[in-house]
């Protein structure tokens, strides 16, 4: 049985272009993936050792003085599995290279700052792959629907715009992920919460109240989305219904971003043969033929995961490369990202 892999580049085909219509978004399509869930979660998994050894260079550049980062950001309603994607995307990687920040109600401190205030103190430092569960979207989405300040909406997403410029100018690598479960699933999750009592703490009765509001947030969603996905920080429309693909698409824009930077290990900058020399002079002579016979050993070992390593990243940058839109476009397709099925509404 051949493995199974994506069919198109899941990039193209989520990335929120200016055609985008959020009331005719399948959210239980699952676009580039024909494979089943047990068939995703094995192709997720081997994705993480690619994820793991990418992220352990874009720490070791950073120590040699490299800029570069990444930022992950995630929005969605609740039940739309944010913690989700933390636990099974992040949790593939070292923490030590993580920085996760969730976003809140504003604290008392925060809210005598400006909203963006909090956000730049959160941002990831070179090095590190940051990861915001909720953002500073939250002042385009809770703070419209709930009136909770008096805005130009158009100088908000334009002021939004200009700061995600700079932090991409920064050496900033941005993935912005939009979540996007149906009413009828989300109903179905939250039921779930309240019929098991390890999951009641999951569960305020807030969380019935943004539901009323239901039609109101898709209404935000649609204008944040229309008005925010940019070259230097785009949106990606994840259907969410099946947790199992939103996972996977994740791991993928996380995996195909990492892959565009070409990592590769730091030069050092000092010589290798003089500081073998140097501590050579502290140790035993039998515990330096030691030291040399199993660092042979395991060059051998380091040399077969490098040429891995790398095909594993030239296969994710030939997906990437694939014009998957115009693929489509061939073969008489939609893109699976504006089907016909209407999913805002309340059933």
């Amino acid at each position: 049985m051949a493995k199974a892999e994506w069919t198109l580049d899941p990039s193209d085909l989520l990335r929120v272009g200016p055609t985008f219509d959020l009331e005719s978004f399948d959210r239980a399509s699952t676009p580039g993936w024909d494979s089943g869930s047990k068939e995703a979660d094995q192709f997720r998994l081997s994705r993480g050792e690619l994820l793991s050894e990418m992220q352990e260079r874009l720490f070791a550049n950073a120590r040699a003085g490299g800029e570069q980062r990444i930022l992950l950001v995630l929005q969605g309603m609740d039940t739309a599995g944010k913690g989700g994607i933390v636990r099974h995307v992040a949790g593939m990687m070292d923490p030590q290279g993580l920085a996760i920040r969730s976003f809140g109600v504003p604290t008392e401190e925060e809210r005598s700052h400006h909203y963006l205030w909090r956000i730049r103190n959160a941002l990831p430092s070179a090095g590190r792959i940051g990861i915001f569960d909720r953002s500073h979207y939250e002042d385009v989405l809770v703070v419209r629907v709930d009136q909770l300040a008096d805005v130009d909406w158009e100088e908000r997403y334009a002021e939004i715009n200009r700061f995600e410029e700079e932090v991409a100018a920064s050496g900033t690598t941005i993935i912005k992920v939009a979540l996007l479960v149906s009413y009828e699933e989300q109903g179905l999750r939250l039921m779930r919460r309240l019929q098991r009592p390890d999951k009641h703490w999951k569960f305020t009765s807030n969380d019935v109240d943004s539901r009323s509001k239901w039609d109101a947030y898709q209404h935000a969603y649609q204008e944040m989305l229309a008005h925010t996905s940019t070259e230097n920080a785009p949106w990606y429309a994840i259907p969410a219904d099946n947790k199992w693909y939103a996972r996977l698409a994740v791991t993928e824009l996380v995996s195909q971003a990492l892959a565009s930077l070409k990592l590769s290990w730091p030069e050092v900058a000092y010589d290798v043969e003089t500081e073998k020399q140097r501590l050579a002079t502290t140790m035993d002579p039998e515990a330096v033929a030691k030291a040399r016979e199993g660092a042979e050993e395991k060059r051998a070992d380091v040399a077969e995961d490098i040429e891995e390593y790398e095909e594993q990243v030239a296969r994710v940058n030939e997906l990437a490369a694939t014009d998957s839109l115009a693929t489509l476009a061939e073969n008489g397709a939609k893109p699976a990202a504006s089907p016909a099925k209407k999913s805002t509404g309340r059933g």
